[in-house]
This record gives C-alpha cells, structure tokens and sequence, in this order.
C-alpha cells in the first residue's frame, strides 16, 4: 500500500467488494476526479436529484454538489461564484478575484473537495473498508470537518483531530455530525499546532483501523486541487477576459496550509504563465523568515512545509499579521464597518460579498494587495485567489476580536483606521519574489518534518525538487477515475442513471 494514497490498482478486492456492498444498501454513486473538474460530465439522472436535497444534508446525493460550480441556493452555475474586488476597496488597480469556497456542501468551505480527492481512491482501490476502518482526518479545522462529512455520506466512521483551541463553530459543527462523540480529538494548541496533531495521529495508528488520511502528506489533495481548482480560477478567468479581453492572469496567491489548495497555482501556471504565490501568517513565518510562533488565521497552519507544497515551483511568499485578519474580519461583518465602506464607495454587491470571507480568506486577499503593490500591477492584470469558507465559522472570534481591540466599542472611527493601516496605508513589506537559492532553502526546512520525524525517505523528498514529479502525479487521475467507474457498476446503485 501507498503511505501517500498514490496506489494504482485494487489493493484488497475483498474490501472493494464489501464497499460494494455497502454502496449498495446506502445507494451511494461517487464522482469521478473528471466529473469533479467539470460537472457537466455528471450523469443528468444524478444531477437531477440535487433539486430536492438541501446541500447541507448528510445525503450521499451531496457528493455530486463537491465541486465549484455551486450556488449559495444549491442551484449550479455555469462560471464559479467570484467576486471581483476593485480599487474602492482594495486601493490596488489590479482586480483582485476571489472564488468562494463557502458554495461547497455540507461544510460551507472547499476543504471537503481534499477530503473526498483523499478517501474516495482509497474506497476504490480497496485500502480503505468501511465496514473495519475508521478514516482519521488531521486538520486545524476545515479539512477534519470535510472528512467527517464524507466519511459520513460515503457510509464510512470519520475522527477528527484538531487543535483545542479552534473556533467554537468548528466543534459545533463537529458534534452534530460524528457518529460518537469520542471522534473529536482534541490536541494541545492552536493554529500553529500541527505536529501535535501529528504526534497523536501517530498514536492512533498504532490501531490498524485507524486510517490516517494525512492531508499534508495526501498528493490526491495536491492533485485535486490542480485539477478542479486550478480549472474553476480558469474558466472565471476566460469569463471576465471574454467581456475584457485585454485582461491577463498574472498570479494566484494561496495560504499554504496543508498546500493542497496551492496546486492550482501549477495548472494556472501551465496554462496562463502566472505567478504561484504562497502565504502564510506573519507570527510564524516559516516559509518567509524559518521562523516560529502562534497566529490564529484560522484554516493555515503553519511551522513545517508540507510534504505536498510544490515549493520549486512557487514564485513568491507573503507573510500577513492575524491582527490585520481579525481586523478585517470585524470591518467586513459590523454596521459600523459596512456603513464606512459603503461611504468609500464600495458597492452594496461587494459589501454583501465579504460575508463569504473567512480569516484565511482575508490573508489571501491582504497578500493580493501586498503582491499588486510589489510588482505594481495594473488595471489588466488579474490576481487570482479563493475564500476557503466564509464568516459564519468565526462570530465568536469576531465577539473575540471586539473585546480584546475594541472594548468601547467598534465605530466609524474605528472602520477608518482598519481601512486605513491594511488596506490604503499596507505596504509591501514580508514579501518575497523566490530565487532559486530562495526555493531551495524553503525546499530544505521540510527535511526536519518529513525525513527526520516522519520517516519519509531521502530518494522519495528529494524526487519533489523536479517539476517532472508533479506533472506525472496527474498520470493517475484517469487510473483513479476507472476505478471509480468499476466501483460503482459494482454496486449498481447508480444504474437507473
């Protein structure tokens, strides 16, 4: 078996059998990666039944809304929900595109698109049997959340594990959807925790039940996202140019976190020749200064690269301070902040948008501008990022934010100086335009995680300096995809479509 989810044939056939089975009794159809990347390949009787399933419902039918042609209603679009920020509001000429996350089912964040990319290969290739496993999904908080999801829909037993001091609506999520209370797992910190996580994932293995589906480690969450999200930032692209033709894509910025996300920085790249630009938080930057710390831009991570982070390949690192994202935060989602944007003259339409911003959201967004302001880009050039999930994960750090800055309470006074320091007055300091000795540094500090603490081998690291490598890892998709195909006619629930 693959420790990195990368098995190309059937493992166990008795286990696929007993996900037949299952699949059977639960009538449970899985898309294909080529039906994640593009929607309109799905089987229209399948298609059909999404219009009388709420999308957050634990329905088996959900798993054909995991892609980014979504609507906030649960209808489907032709061009991914977007937003396109303007100089009202960014004070940058370049047009900042975010692409919400929060259309995605269930969670409300894209996250459930790595979660499925990682189990469902696992189902179909026989590593993963649902009636004996239990798939262990470490996350600070999205990723976990979007594992118990599908495990649940997908007729599995998902455990999340996630640092303790994660946002209260993360484990209100959490505890309405576990099959047992016993499948959060707590860990000591916050954010910037993971190898805490990781320590207890170790332990949990030691139970050969437990399957650790390790999202910094998973190259089906690379994979994924070059594929379905490297394609959606394209197609929102080619609609904004088809009315602006002189627009041109010149980067994607992307927090790194588990690093899944930034792989569509890789397809964009192949198809645009833009910039891969990597964020991470100010207060622990690693990739920036081998720096470290706590931050609490929520859904990043931090202190380590991962195993997935394509970091020969990244242009640019930015580094953005949590007190700019809990302030942000805090203008977008008060009267007080919308009345004073409004003033500025952002429209009503963006105002109402920002409430699809979660923190990390704002992280991509405030190294958008750094990055506009850095290469001094212009009205042409288009700045690609997505908003993982929006501000209904976070009231209690909004509540958080005002006690502990604004205890006399947040006025238009206040909304003048949050606009005024991160927005108008950021500048383009933490910024990082990589050289190859850059690249390379970055590149080493991942041998202290993955060579010296999780016993990846050196021939197996070091194979990630070379783009070769993460090119080839789309040779699978199609093998996986078969698969898929084979799993499904197996258990012929989806025969009537």
């Amino acid at each position: 078996m693959n420790i990195y989810g990368l098995d190309s044939e059937v493992i166990d056939p008795s286990a696929v059998e007993r996900t037949a089975q299952r699949f059977r009794e639960q009538r449970i159809v899985l898309p294909t990666f080529g039906q994640l990347r593009d929607p309109r390949t799905a089987p229209s009787a399948l298609s059909a039944l999404l219009s009388d399933v709420d999308r957050n419902a634990a329905s088996p039918v959900n798993l054909w809304r995991i892609h980014w042609y979504n609507k906030l209603d649960g209808g489907l679009t032709e061009v991914p929900e977007h937003v396109v920020l303007t100089k009202e509001l960014t004070g940058v000429d370049a047009p900042i595109v975010v692409a919400f996350g929060d259309r995605f089912p269930m969670i409300g964040a894209h996250k459930v698109l790595a979660a499925y990319g990682c189990l469902a290969p696992r189902l179909a290739t026989g590593t993963f049997d649902p009636t004996r496993h239990r798939a262990v999904w470490p996350s600070t908080g999205n990723y976990c959340r979007g594992g118990v999801a599908v495990s649940r829909v997908m007729g599995c037993r998902g455990v999340a594990v996630l640092p303790e001091g994660m946002s209260r609506e993360r484990f209100d999520w959490l505890e309405r959807w576990v099959v047992d209370e016993g499948d959060i797992i707590k860990t000591p910190g916050t954010e910037s925790n993971v190898k805490e996580i990781y320590d207890r994932c170790h332990e949990l293995a030691q139970d050969p039940d437990n399957v650790i589906l390790n999202q910094f480690c998973e190259f089906a969450n690379h994979i994924v996202h070059r594929l379905a999200t490297g394609t959606a930032l394209e197609r929102v692209a080619e609609h904004l140019s088809s009315s602006q033709p002189e627009l041109k894509v010149r980067a994607f910025v992307s927090a790194t976190g588990s690093a899944g996300t930034i792989g569509a920085g890789d397809h964009l790249k192949d198809r645009f020749g833009s910039l891969t630009v990597a964020v991470e938080a100010l207060q622990c930057p690693t990739l920036l200064y081998n720096g470290f710390g706590e931050h609490n831009i929520q859904g990043i991570g931090d202190k380590h690269v991962p195993l997935i982070h394509n970091v020969m390949g990244t242009d640019a690192v930015i580094a953005i301070s949590d007190r700019a994202t809990d302030s942000m935060n805090v203008l977008a989602n008060t009267a007080a902040g919308r009345a004073y944007l409004a003033s500025r003259g952002v429209s009503p339409a963006m105002i109402g948008a920002l409430s699809s911003f979660g923190l990390s959201s704002w992280c991509n967004v405030l190294a958008a501008v750094k990055l506009a302001k850095r290469l001094h880009l212009g009205g042409d050039d288009l700045v690609l990022t997505v908003a993982t999930d929006g501000a209904a994960m976070y009231p209690s750090g909004l509540s958080d934010a005002l006690r502990r800055d604004w205890p006399d309470g947040f006025n238009e006074v206040s909304a003048a100086l949050v606009f005024g320091e991160y927005l108008l007055g950021t500048t383009d300091d933490h910024v990082l335009e990589c050289t190859d000795t850059d690249r390379n540094r970055i590149f080493n500090l991942g041998y202290y995680t993955w060579v010296e603490q999780q016993g990846v081998s050196i021939e197996e690291f070091q194979a990630r300096r070379d783009q070769s490598f993460w090119r080839s890892l789309l040779d699978i998709v199609p093998v996986w995809d078969n698969l898929i195909t084979e799993l499904n006619g197996r258990s012929g629930a989806g025969a009537a479509a």
